[in-house]
């Protein structure tokens, strides 16, 4: 199988390093851990005395929140979409039968 070779990367996230091995190039990598940092330094603002488990934890559910709700408008979009080129392609259809 032609390949996409693997990246081992140093990210820092909440203070701690992590090798992150991945299918991208490592600034990609890079990108996504600056993202689950920002989330846990976000979740960490609103907490007092959270232990680093549960910050992560209420970051994972953030993103996943975020994730699901960009799904949502994507699935919707893509709906719309279709049903725009399928009464678009009856218009056309219409306007060659004359």
């Amino acid at each position: 199988m032609a390949g996409n070779s693997t990246t081992t990367v140093e990210v820092e996230i909440y203070g701690s390093t992590y090798h992150v091995r991945g299918e991208n190039d490592g600034s990609y990598l890079q990108e996504l851990a600056a993202l689950v940092d920002q989330k846990m330094q976000e979740v960490a603002e609103h907490l007092s005395n959270a232990d680093r488990t549960k910050i992560a934890i209420l970051a994972a559910l953030n993103l996943a929140d975020e994730l699901v709700r960009l799904r949502a408008v994507s699935t919707e979009t893509q709906s719309s979409v279709a049903e725009k080129v399928t009464e678009l392609t009856g218009e056309l259809d219409q306007a060659l039968r004359g």
